[in-house]
């Protein structure tokens, strides 16, 4: 069975979701962020998996279910972050962010089968998951993250190490009002489009 990996920062204003600043305000970006972080802790722990692991820039809060192991993030930037991540697991693992309230259990339980590792395309150029049935910490480190060329970047990576992937649905990070807007709408039963939408009230968009 497959560990499920999210890695996140805690959500205190000022450190999460700045680019929704404004409209809203810096306190108004971190309830949206532990809006989006508990929606995807609740898919995970709803999802079959052999362990799940939160891997925390920051301290945990009570908007962690139980059923989560939390390991510190380490130092350096994002590649050398996730690739410590996987290099924790011993088994098939999984890797999503805290940026998309919008994923499912169905997304989530996959099937390593046939293949050696799994790759979700963002909207932004990014990627949302990133699947290794034998994590190797090299194939993260060194890929230039935060760029719209970084998903091309990760996929050829996976592709050069002579690795089966099988793609999962493109889906779209929140990081704008635009994108806090259009996840919404795709998962209108969220704790997300809750909390955008009485907050969206509040600043008259």
């Amino acid at each position: 069975m497959t560990t499920l990996l999210v890695i996140a920062k805690e959500p205190r204003p000022g450190r999460v979701k700045t680019r929704l600043t404004p409209p809203f305000t810096p306190r108004e970006a971190a309830t949206l962020a532990e809006a989006a972080l508990v929606d995807t802790l609740r898919t995970v722990a709803a999802t079959p998996a052999r362990r799940r692991v939160l891997v925390l820039d920051g301290a945990p809060g009570p908007w962690l279910p139980p059923g989560f192991d939390v390991v510190p993030q380490c130092a350096g930037g994002l590649d050398e972050r996730l690739a410590a991540a996987f290099a924790g697991c011993d088994g098939p693992a999984l890797l999503i962010g805290m940026d998309t309230p919008q994923v499912t259990p169905a997304l989530l339980t996959v099937d390593f089968a046939g293949c050696e590792a799994y790759f979700g395309p963002a909207e932004d150029g990014g990627f949302w998951a990133l699947g290794l049935a034998h994590p190797d910490p090299e194939l993260l480190r060194g890929v230039p993250m935060s760029t719209p060329t970084t998903g091309a970047v990760q996929r050829e990576r996976l592709a050069g190490a002579g690795l089966r992937v099988r793609e999962l649905p493109r889906l779209r990070d929140v990081d704008t009002v635009g994108d806090a807007e259009a996840v919404a709408a795709a998962a209108p039963e969220s704790r997300f489009a809750a909390e955008l939408g009485r907050l969206g009230a509040v600043v008259g968009r």
